[in-house]
């Protein structure tokens, strides 16, 4: 209720609500205002229901909470018998209703996890989604790239799976990981027991979690079981293991005069928008900046918005630190303290720095946060409309983040290429892209390409990195569509949207209608689409170019013997052309690529001909 002030609170307050809040215990627990209709409006803790409530009557912490209060028509609560249960409780309520009132922490798809799923014979997956599946979550891994190393560390030290097959045993044979000592291959029967996997998914948790201390004893009394039992061979596996995870060890360590593991915190609020940089310190050193952005949150107090989003950022994490430092103190502190030391297994401290190279850490967070929050209310409105009106145009179930597209281009079926081309986040992100030499296929056969590309494309995805992107779009219509969902359904992917747009009518196939569906040129959804297939088409159109022009010269110089790619390009670059390099003299050659292979490649070229004598 905009404009509603503190002092008449009171007056707007109900009168069954003001009940309520008097007659609460004494006693620790959480609080639920709620509408008319029974909606939760907004979920508290307290460490004394009736002192915190009560609060509410004499004045609330910020106008949102006034507008909340305007509308509460009821009052529940959970008792609970401590602060840091309540705090605990608060957080699963918060994630599960998502109440209107209370400021929630989007999923922070920019750090990646990796995932120990909640199967028989877990597989570690890298994953961007923290989902309530049973299985263990690790991260964030900071920088992004850590992740994918970790999975090959960790299939190496370990040998956990990695990939998407039911285990059954029934297999015939292990694939190539098992080969290659990356995985103890439980899809074949009596490759590995129960046990055995088991134990090396507890190490790899260990090691995943940075308790390194703990995963180096429990290899040690492996070692030296292995080693009075006589097996001298697992013994000396052990041994190798406690080596690498050494290694690893020392490689995190930077070098620092104290080795701080630090959060540093800092906020940025204006125009009912909020910003919060966090620089993270490992070892004593910045390794990270990590950005969190809030939109249309109202005009919440800085003090709030921490208290009630650090929970939520640290009930996802495994990663924290000895020490957070904030700007300002925040609710429930105590209760926080006890609820993150236990997830810790230490004690963790909040620090209110005010002097000295922590509280200049402090400023510079908050000026990251200043600069972070310009950045992205300033630039991003735009591309985050757009996002909006697709997910609003396809019925997506969240705004896309990043879209895959694809296209094919052929010459009359001959060197067929696909493409793969990503927007992510408002831009297209030319690191990620590929492309697919098409094999196998006799003729013009755009479907069949269609349906290989995407099946390489997500087949290797799923084993490298086991996440999906928000949208995939094919160029074409009803029968590349159709194509690409075979190949997709293949790989057991059937959450991932897909839509194709064919170019004539620029019309979008959905696979859920049986129409068509058409846009107005000037919709920016539609431009957004059209945008990701034109660039798709582009860079098909030049991976196709350069094939053909390799081609046109491998007929004749890469059947020679003693060419090479380097000395295909210093031929091309003197003589110009396949022709041009047949005309040329033994001298000629012999100048570019020395007398023996200069000679060699003119009788190569000239067999009937003896050859001239180099002079």
């Amino acid at each position: 209720m905009p404009g509603l002030s503190y002092g008449n609170i009171r007056r707007v307050l109900n009168e069954s609500v003001v009940e309520q809040i008097r007659a609460l215990p004494d006693r620790p627990g959480i609080y639920l205002f709620k509408d008319g209709e029974g909606k939760i409006l907004y979920v508290g803790k307290a460490k004394s229901l009736r002192k915190r409530a009560a609060s509410y009557l004499r004045r609330p912490d910020d106008p949102r909470l006034a507008a909340m209060l305007a509308e509460a028509r009821d009052l529940h609560v959970l008792l609970t018998d401590s602060e840091a249960e309540a705090l605990l409780l608060e957080n699963n309520w918060i994630k599960q209703q998502r109440p209107r009132y209370n400021v929630l922490l989007r999923d922070d798809k920019t750090y990646p996890y990796l995932k120990l799923t909640a199967q028989p014979y877990p597989r570690l997956v890298f994953t961007r989604r923290i989902l309530r599946d049973g299985a263990d979550y690790f991260g964030p891994f900071l920088p992004g790239g850590l992740a994918r190393k970790a999975i090959k560390v960790a299939q190496k030290l370990f040998q956990i799976r990695v990939c998407r097959i039911e285990i059954d045993g029934k297999l015939p044979r292990p694939c190539l990981y098992h080969d290659m000592h990356r995985c103890l291959g439980p899809c074949v029967d009596g490759l590995t027991s129960r046990e055995e996997y088991d134990r090396a998914v507890e190490q790899a948790k260990l090691f995943l979690s940075g308790r390194n201390d703990v995963l180096l004893k429990d290899l040690k009394a492996r070692m030296w079981q292995a080693s009075e039992a006589e097996d001298f061979e697992e013994a000396g596996r052990y041994r190798d293991l406690m080596a690498e995870v050494e290694i690893l060890s020392q490689k995190r360590k930077l070098s620092s005069t104290r080795g701080e593991d630090v959060d540093v915190f800092g906020v940025h609020l204006a125009a009912g928008n909020a910003a919060a940089t966090v620089l993270v310190m490992r070892g004593g050193q910045v390794l990270d900046r990590r950005e969190l952005f809030w939109e249309g949150v109202g005009e919440v107090a800085a003090e709030r918005l921490l208290s009630e989003v650090l929970p939520q950022i640290y009930d996802r994490t495994t990663s924290i630190p000895k020490e957070i430092h904030l700007p300002m103190p925040v609710e429930g502190d105590e209760a926080l303290l006890e609820w993150l030391s236990q997830r810790k297994g230490e004690r963790v401290y909040l620090r209110l720095p005010a002097r000295g190279p922590k509280a200049h850490r402090l400023a510079l967070a908050t000026r990251n946060a200043e600069m972070a929050f310009r950045r992205r209310f300033r630039a991003a409105g735009a591309h985050l409309q757009v996002a909006q009106r697709l997910q609003e145009v396809l019925g997506l179930p969240e705004p896309p983040r990043r879209i895959e597209g694809f296209d094919i281009s052929n010459f009359q079926g001959a060197q067929m290429v696909a493409s793969l081309v990503v927007w992510e986040e408002g831009r297209m992100n030319k690191r990620d892209y590929r492309s697919f030499n098409i094999q196998g296929l006799s003729g013009q056969d755009d479907f069949a390409a269609m349906a290989q590309a995407v099946e390489r494309r997500y087949r290797r995805r799923l084993a490298e990195v086991g996440e999906m992107p928000d949208l995939i779009l094919i160029d074409g219509g009803r029968g590349q569509l159709n194509a690409a969902l075979a190949s997709l359904a293949k790989l057991g992917v059937e959450e991932t949207p897909v839509v194709g747009l064919a170019k004539r009518e620029e019309e979008i196939y959905q696979p859920e209608h049986p129409e068509p569906l058409r846009l107005e040129r000037s919709e920016p959804a539609l431009r957004l689409l059209q945008q990701v297939r034109d660039e798709a088409h582009r860079f098909a159109v030049s991976r196709h170019r350069r094939r053909r022009r390799r081609s046109t010269f491998k007929s004749g110089l890469d059947e020679l013997s003693g060419i090479g790619i380097h000395r295909r390009k210093l031929l091309l670059r003197r003589f110009s052309s396949l022709e041009g390099v047949r005309q040329a003299s033994i001298r000629d050659l012999q100048e570019e690529l020395g007398p023996v292979i200069g000679a060699k490649i003119h009788r190569q070229l000239h067999p009937t001909e003896k050859g001239e004598e180099s002079r």
